[in-house]
């Protein structure tokens, strides 16, 4: 696949997306504006995104519903997740291939090092604790299913950017993600146009996705050379490049490349914790942030007082 069309190293390192519409289409009914968009993505703005890195981690326990219930207290619309399989082939949310670092697996289960994420079923891995490390407040969080996860989206009205994690684990994995997605409504029109990208930083990965879900937009995690993005643009509507890789000249090339809908490739940049590296980004032309603290780095690029995103101001496709 990919890895046959592009020849040298690529500096791999992470994406996260997302999109933004415009106000007008924000206040009509959800049938004009079915009527009014293309099945292709929303032009990028001069507005910066988001993304609260696995929900807001900073402020709850990573990839878990409380994350997202946080990030949806700050007002942030975008929140980025990690996919990956059980033993029994469920989708779960775990960022780490293992479950020792955010459950107490290794208390429950300890002659079952390393603990991995596949070597669990799921009815294993729903008695774990995945919110004590964080704080006493969140004892007994548990680890979600996709479908889990999803669900409560459509209940906040937040929007997704999920990382395939690790898919050379988990042969087939996209397709099983498409099914989930399907089964759960995310891949009608108004959640493809406007709730969800799929990035990850396997480019075999991303092309089968896109493959699978033409309409959907995706994004590479990392940084090709220059000379590379057309092959990248391809199957790809979004590259996202580790903070400390981004500068103007970068971002400019990239936005100089038509994606795989036929716009200008946009660039989500991971994982800015600081104002000062939000400012930087920011100032590059990045499209989109993806951070652990949404509230600071949305304080940053508003220029304002931290105040919630509007459907107005942030809108995937």
């Amino acid at each position: 696949m990919f890895r046959r069309l592009v020849s040298g190293s690529v500096t791999v390192t992470l994406l996260t997306t997302a999109l933004i519409a415009g106000a007008a289409a924000a206040h009509a009914t959800e049938s004009d504006q079915e009527a009014a968009q293309s099945t292709t993505p929303a032009a990028i703005s001069d507005r910066t995104t988001v993304v609260a890195h696995r929900g807001a981690s900073a402020y709850a326990p990573e990839n878990t519903l409380a994350a997202v219930r946080k990030a949806d207290d700050l007002g942030i619309l975008w929140v980025e997740n990690d996919v990956q399989r059980t033993k029994d082939g469920e989708l779960v949310i775990m960022h780490d291939t293992t479950l020792k670092r955010t459950t107490d697996v290794e208390e429950r289960f300890p002659g079952r090092s390393p603990w991995k994420v596949a070597d669990f079923t799921l009815e294993e891995i729903r008695t774990l604790d995945a919110g004590s490390w964080k704080g006493a407040e969140f004892t007994g969080e548990r680890v979600p299913t996709l479908e889990e996860y999803v669900n409560l989206l459509d209940d906040t009205g937040q929007n997704l950017l999920m990382e395939i994690k690790a898919p050379e684990l988990y042969p087939g994995i996209e397709e099983q993600i498409v099914d989930v997605l399907d089964d759960e409504g995310w891949l009608d029109r108004r959640h493809i146009q406007r709730k969800l990208i799929t990035q990850s930083f396997s480019a075999d990965s991303v092309e089968t996705f896109h493959a699978l879900v033409p309409e959907a937009k995706t994004g590479f995690l990392g940084t090709p050379s220059i000379d590379n993005l057309p092959k990248y643009a391809e199957f790809a509507d979004q590259i996202n490049p580790r903070f400390a890789d981004v500068t103007p000249e970068y971002v400019k090339a990239v936005h100089e490349v038509k994606g795989a809908h036929g716009k200008p490739l946009e660039v989500f940049t991971w994982t800015v914790n600081d104002a000062d590296t939000a400012r930087r980004v920011a100032d590059a032309g990045v499209d989109g942030i993806i951070t652990n603290y949404p509230d600071l780095v949305r304080g940053v690029v508003n220029n304002t007082t931290f105040g919630p995103q509007t459907a107005d101001s942030v809108s995937g496709r």
